[in-house]
């Protein structure tokens, strides 16, 4: 099997909102993509399917190891992935930094089940989501520097959607990334969410969330240079799917997600996708 064909497969099976947006991509920029985000997805499973952290952070040493040779440009990659992502690498001038940050960030997750403040928070949002904003906009292009701020802060936007969205499942995994102090703030005990026992106060520290999500769109939007919006359309596109995955978490009760998944069915996603594409995104 080639790496490309490898990396398709991956993602053919993850379901993600992350692909919705880069169907109407010329095929090497999406091809750059499905191998970006297969890279994402293996590093997330290396540490979700292993339950002993050790050998998580062994896996993960791997992958930096393997990543070196996708740069080094005198060895070839072990995993079909980095062999597809060193064609990427060359082709689209991704810095090694950025790529070695997602590794940092998912083995932040080995050790860290808890955050204390939102400026931790953040951090720990952009190794796993900021830098890979960066990244996707640096395969769709930009004119403006300014741009990279803008998908910088875009991949925060989502990442909050995740948190918002997953925080039932995580709580189900002993995992709380909702920030400590804001708990604290409003009231909320770590065992109310670890028990999934939804409270007035609860409610609160979501609808909480969710206005600081929603800012955070508006942030990044703000930030994308208007020369630049034709090339960044894609993750628009994306961007636009979260926000309205965002508006449905919103519209069922954000105290809910400690009971049950908010996602969007595939149906409304591609027509929200061609809608954004066709009209754009803006707030």
């Amino acid at each position: 099997m080639r790496p490309l064909d490898y990396c398709r497969r991956k993602t053919r099976t993850s379901g993600s909102s992350f692909l919705a947006g880069f169907f109407f991509l010329p095929a090497a920029k999406k091809d750059a993509l499905t191998v970006l985000y297969a890279f994402c997805r293996e590093l997330d499973d290396a540490v979700d399917d292993c339950s002993d952290g050790q050998v998580a952070k062994t896996v993960l040493a791997w992958w930096r190891q393997d990543l070196d040779k996708a740069f080094d440009g005198t060895s070839t990659p072990e995993h079909p992935v980095n062999q597809a992502l060193a064609e990427v690498v060359k082709a689209f001038s991704l810095p090694k930094d950025e790529l070695e940050d997602i590794i940092n960030g998912m083995e932040m997750d080995l050790h860290h089940v808890r955050y204390n403040d939102f400026n931790d928070l953040q951090y720990y949002c952009y190794r796993v989501a900021g830098v890979v904003g960066r990244l996707i906009a640096r395969i769709l292009g930009f004119a403006d520097a300014q741009t990279l701020d803008y998908a910088q802060t875009l991949g925060l936007a989502l990442q909050l959607t995740n948190i918002i969205r997953d925080v039932g499942e995580d709580a189900r995994m002993g995992r709380i990334y909702l920030p400590m102090a804001e708990l604290q703030q409003f009231n909320v005990a770590a065992q109310t969410i670890l028990s999934a026992t939804p409270t007035p106060d609860f409610a609160k520290l979501m609808a909480f969330q969710v206005e600081r999500a929603e800012q955070t769109y508006r942030n990044a939007l703000n930030l994308l240079p208007e020369q630049d919006r034709k090339k960044q359309k894609a993750g628009l596109v994306m961007g636009g799917i979260y926000y309205a995955l965002l508006q449905e978490i919103k519209l069922d009760g954000a105290q809910n997600v400690l009971k049950y998944k908010i996602n969007i069915p595939k149906p409304r996603k591609i027509r929200l996708a061609l809608k954004f594409w066709l009209f754009g995104f803006r707030l």
